[in-house]
């Protein structure tokens, strides 16, 4: 390969690094992807600035001939569109051969979500399971209420929630910064619901009807005698399992992990964009959050069905 190719993939990569706060495994990954591309080109003849259409289009043929499963081949499209993307930005190159590529037939499978209807259900009954409790019970429950209200009004990682320093009580109580993956922080906001609960779990102990002492501030904001000295992933989500069969939910539907999807899915059908949620959800790459593009489309598709006056009376 030319030394100007790998000279535009370090480029891109060192902006991945320095601007997104791009993971090592992240940039590992597009490093690998983008050097299998490189090497395509070789073989071509061409090279990263000069390469057209139908270049990536026989580079995508090729990997599926060579057996690579679609969503392999995916990933490497979206290495490619990426750097093609930092090229045109920095002038490298006009236009970008990727735009227009279909990717593989079978991309990523959508993600499990829950409606509307089951994520408050899952909330209600975590909120009233904390009735009628005292001691070490109790303080269970009002955390898992508090774990499961903030869960749903931020989107956080399972391992950014269970793991939030007391320091994120500093400042404006309706906004928390969130250090995630690669160390970038954002600002989540905290909605009025989610702080109550966090206010009920942080008053622990100073009635004397709550029978246990007041829980005693540590570096964890939900400690645990867990060799972590936070909660674990685990235990909440075995807890999580619980209070789905208690709001009638099929426990294998029901995950941390289906709960930030629904948190990224249910904004974008009210109208949320998908920079914002990308933003919130803490992705470094766009590509990434395209999973929910779905909903982007079915939210469009109503919008016309709706409104559209040719879209009215079976017209």
């Amino acid at each position: 390969m030319s030394s100007d190719d790998q000279r535009h993939v370090t480029a891109f990569l060192e902006m991945m690094a320095a601007e997104r706060g791009a993971a090592t495994n992240t940039l590992d990954a597009y490093r690998r992807d983008l050097a299998d591309y490189l090497a395509f080109l070789d073989r071509s003849d061409a090279s990263v600035t000069a390469a057209e259409k139908a270049d990536v289009s026989r580079y995508l043929s090729e990997l599926s001939v060579a057996g690579l499963k679609p969503a392999s081949r995916g990933r490497r499209l979206s290495a490619v569109r990426q750097l093609y993307r930092f090229l045109e930005a920095e002038g490298a190159v006009r236009e970008s051969p990727a735009d227009g590529i279909a990717g593989p037939g079978k991309g990523r499978p959508l993600p499990k979500t829950l409606s509307v209807d089951e994520v408050d259900r899952l909330i209600e009954a975590a909120s009233h399971a904390t009735d009628g409790l005292s001691g070490r019970d109790l303080v269970r429950a009002v955390r898992h209420h508090c774990l499961l209200e903030m869960l749903y009004a931020t989107g956080l990682r399972v391992s950014e929630l269970v793991s939030l320093p007391r320091s994120v009580l500093k400042g404006d109580p309706r906004l928390l910064t969130i250090r995630g993956k690669g160390g970038r922080e954002r600002l989540v906001p905290l909605n009025s619901k989610a702080r109550t609960a966090l206010d009920r779990y942080l008053a622990l102990g100073s009635q004397p009807e709550d029978g246990v002492a007041a829980v005693v501030a540590t570096r964890y904001l939900f400690p645990s005698r867990a060799e972590e000295g936070h909660l674990t992933r685990q235990r909440f989500a075995q807890d999580l399992k619980e209070t789905a069969v208690a709001a009638g939910i099929d426990a294998d539907r029901v995950s941390p992990h289906v709960l930030r999807h629904a948190f990224a899915s249910h904004l974008l059908d009210r109208g949320a964009d998908l920079r914002t949620v990308q933003s919130l959800l803490g992705h470094a790459d766009i590509s990434t959050t395209e999973i929910y593009t779905h909903v982007l489309e079915e939210r469009l598709k109503r919008l016309v069905t709706e409104h559209h006056p040719l879209a009215k009376d079976g017209s």
